[in-house]
């Protein structure tokens, strides 16, 4: 757990720096290092826009989540802004490609931070555990969007989004489980990875896109 503020914006250069460090604390990672090389930083910009585009991605594909953001900005007339959709009706959001519950959530999202419910502004000082309680406010957030968004916004050093179904199937390869960990073991898991654990989930999610490891044994 941080309790502290963040560090800067994620380079690639502090990836690799994090990633040598775990691997001091479980040296099987050097395996997964020295084949997939540094992952690349996943950096968003804090804000309305990125916490919303969240909620649009979730159970969708990446190019889906892609197309119906297209339509958001042409649907806004440039950012997607609190403001600009408060100002559109359910009917233009759902033509967007919107279901109808995650219509209900980004609205409830853009209320929050027009009424100053959520300050967007004042979670970027917050430590992660502390922000991360903080969105957890926000129906339509739960833990995983929310680890997300700290990892990846707020440059939060020591999350490992254990919910994540890829991360899951990734952490039971390299562990060699018989079976798919659930969250909860995939959290037991990930500790010992910290403080270092969002530069291992940027790894652990790249290795779940190739099985070249496991066929070499």
């Amino acid at each position: 757990m941080i309790t502290g503020r963040h560090t800067t914006p994620t380079s690639r250069r502090q990836v690799a720096r994090e990633l040598q460090q775990a691997a001091l604390l479980d040296p099987g990672l050097q395996r997964l290092i020295d084949a997939l090389g540094c992952p690349e930083p996943r950096v968003r910009e804090p804000g309305f826009a990125t916490l919303l585009s969240i909620i649009v991605s979730q159970q969708l594909s990446t190019g889906g989540a892609a197309a119906i953001w297209r339509r958001l900005e042409r649907l806004c007339g440039g950012p997607v802004t609190h403001r600009r959709i408060l100002g559109r009706d359910d009917a233009q959001l759902r033509q967007c490609g919107l279901s109808r519950q995650k219509v209900e959530y980004i609205r409830g999202l853009a209320r929050m931070v027009a009424d100053r419910d959520l300050d967007l502004d004042a979670v970027r000082e917050f430590g992660a555990e502390a922000a991360i309680a903080e969105l957890l406010k926000v129906r339509g957030i739960g833990r995983w969007s929310a680890e997300i968004y700290a990892m990846f916004a707020l440059g939060h050093r020591d999350i490992f989004p254990a919910g994540d179904l890829a991360l899951r199937v990734a952490v039971q390869r390299y562990a060699s489980l018989g079976a798919r960990p659930d969250a909860g073991t995939t959290a037991a898991l990930a500790e010992k990875w910290s403080p270092h654990r969002s530069s291992v989930a940027l790894l652990m999610w790249k290795y779940y896109g190739t099985t070249a490891l496991d066929a070499s044994g």
